[in-house]
């Protein structure tokens, strides 16, 4: 993917981004939701259709009344991290 962080609406490797936010949300493989939501598409297009479209508004819903608060927490324990330590170098003995 080439950018993780990009508006996944905007994306070029996506319909829409609900199966990858879907994925990121719950903790699951997208490529599973993904397969399954094409399993479904032969038996009931439409239905699948307008369940994905729903499920599209629900995620611009979420991400936009909620942006990402993950990733607000992960910047701000980053920035107030203390600089990592260099590792002390250890000789080891070379076998004859």
């Amino acid at each position: 993917m080439s950018n993780d962080h990009a508006n996944l609406i905007l994306r070029d490797d996506t319909v829409l981004g609900v199966c990858q936010a879907l994925g990121e949300d719950f903790g699951i493989s997208p490529v599973w939701l993904r397969v399954l939501a094409a399993t479904l598409l032969l038996w009931n297009p439409q239905a699948v259709i307008a369940g994905y479209f729903a499920l599209g508004a629900v995620v611009l819903a979420s991400r936009l009344l909620f942006p990402r608060p993950r990733a607000r927490k992960a910047k701000a324990a980053e920035a107030s991290a203390p600089a990592p330590a260099p590792e002390e170098q250890v000789e080891l003995p070379l076998a004859a």
